[in-house]
């Protein structure tokens, strides 16, 4: 369809629309079930994951509608919490709730459908990354195991402070440095977890991945957890759909390549940028309270798409 510049093509983050020769519409739905126990912060956390399919592809978000459900005979003051959560977190990423639909159901879920702008010189793709690029991941993982820990009553109160605080920093600045230096591709970390979404991403660009297990930076306590058995049920679905696109190599702890496909909620950024562009990039989250990480590189299509080392 004319004006379509990113539909259902290569999964990408999201679609993009033009509307004139210098802007385009960044859309993209997100939402689901609980994943912390406090309302106001649950909220909080699904409008941070909402906003950042937008942030993936280089995108400002600029409005957002609501998508909540919630059940008919449930307390009226823990959905507003929800709501509220996300209403504020929205505009702490300067975008503004406009309306949203709520319906009756017992099992409450929450998101938001996000709308933002971009240049359409100045779309990230998923699918561009190029040989010879260095990844650049920038924000740790294990937020799928530490939040099954959570729910089993394991996790600590610091714990879940720690939890919380990684899936609220938004992908904002993040996106915006990676807009300054020139990335070559990029795509947030969710549920398909590292490996998933690394494969998507190298399988749209026709080339492979090498990563460095031990340069991936952890949330605290993951690979404690997860030797507990702390391993949500998405984490065994994301090796089935990543496994045959997969090397992983003699020596990698089998916990650590566990935490690899481990679903993401909130998640940082899979960043491809030339090798030149690092150390800029590095430099430019840093100062907004990034700890991005170099974690690989983009190497010529191999018989894998994803080798972790």
């Amino acid at each position: 369809m004319p004006g379509v510049l990113v539909g259902l093509e290569a999964a990408a983050d999201a679609g993009i629309f033009q509307l004139r020769e210098d802007l385009a519409l960044v859309q993209t739905v997100d939402f689901f079930t609980p994943i912390v126990d406090d309302p106001y912060d649950f909220g909080r956390i699904a409008a941070t994951n909402s906003l950042s399919d937008v942030y993936a592809m280089g995108g400002k978000p600029v409005t957002a509608l609501n998508i909540a459900c919630y059940p008919a005979k449930g307390d009226p003051d823990t959905l507003a919490a929800i709501l509220n959560g996300g209403i504020d977190q929205a505009a702490a990423a300067g975008v503004a709730v406009i309306g949203g639909h709520t319906v009756d159901d017992p099992e409450i879920k929450f998101g938001l459908a996000i709308t933002g702008v971009v240049h359409p010189k100045q779309i990230v793709h998923n699918h561009t990354a190029q040989a010879g690029d260095t990844l650049v991941l920038t924000k740790p993982l294990g937020t799928g195991i530490l939040s099954t820990a959570l729910k089993r009553g394991l996790l600590s109160d610091d714990g879940i402070r720690r939890l919380t605080q990684c899936m609220l920093q938004l992908n904002r600045a993040a996106s915006e440095a990676m807009i300054e230096v020139g990335a070559h591709a990029a795509t947030d970390v969710t549920g398909f977890g590292l490996l998933g979404h690394a494969h998507e991403m190298a399988s749209a660009s026709s080339v492979s991945f090498r990563i460095d297990a031990n340069a991936v930076s952890l949330l605290p306590e993951v690979l404690h957890f997860a030797e507990q058995g702390c391993i949500p049920g998405g984490n065994r679905n994301n090796w089935e759909f990543v496994k045959d696109h997969a090397q992983i190599r003699a020596g990698v702890d089998s916990l650590l390549a566990k935490v690899l496909h481990d679903p993401q909620t909130a998640g940082g950024l899979l960043v491809s940028l030339d090798a030149t562009k690092v150390n800029a990039y590095l430099s430019r989250v840093a100062d907004h309270g990034v700890e991005a990480r170099q974690i690989g590189e983009v190497i010529p299509r191999e018989a894998v798409t994803i080798i972790v080392e």
